[in-house]
């Protein structure tokens, strides 16, 4: 009988995801991995200091499943990781749910919170995401990345165009 398979590097879904399980697939048959640390992302119930009801995100299918794989490759070459895991939610979202989750392994601590950080950067700035914010007084569109050039600086990636 062969082992269950891996799950994906990369998931963009509609559903939401049980932490638990996910930790545990990651860790599933390394007996080197020494740490796991994991970054949860949620809707808040404001943004800008308007109320906030319902977010809808949208993505690029295919486009933005490869940028972030491209990104979990460089996460490998910067950081002495064992294995990522990036679930990002899409469609209608209510406050206080779930919309991130980024899991990374690795022998030692140190190197899984870097990496971890490395891609929580990059997916709040970089990543193709584009969200709509419901609340009392309608709805609007506005760009899912936050344009935060000290934080890709610290990642020497430079911003892509100053329109944002």
């Amino acid at each position: 009988m062969n082992p269950p398979a891996a799950p994906p590097r990369v998931t963009v879904q509609t559903e939401d995801f049980d932490l638990s399980a996910e930790t545990l697939a990651l860790r599933a048959g390394d007996g080197g991995i020494g740490a796991v640390v994991s970054f949860v992302g949620t809707v808040r119930d404001g943004a800008d200091g308007s109320p906030v009801s319902l977010m809808e995100l949208e993505h690029y299918p295919g486009m933005t499943e490869a940028s972030i794989e491209a990104m979990i490759d460089e996460a490998f070459r910067r950081f002495d990781i064992r294995g990522a895991r990036v679930i990002h939610r899409v469609g209608p979202l209510r406050p206080r749910e779930q919309i991130v989750l980024v899991l990374v392994s690795s022998r030692h601590r140190g190197q899984a919170f870097q990496a971890c950080e490395f891609l929580m950067d990059y997916l709040k700035t970089q990543a193709p995401f584009w969200k709509k914010e419901h609340g009392p007084d309608g709805a609007r569109w506005v760009d899912a990345r936050v344009a935060d050039d000290e934080a890709l600086a610290r990642w020497g990636i430079e911003v892509e165009g100053n329109g944002r």
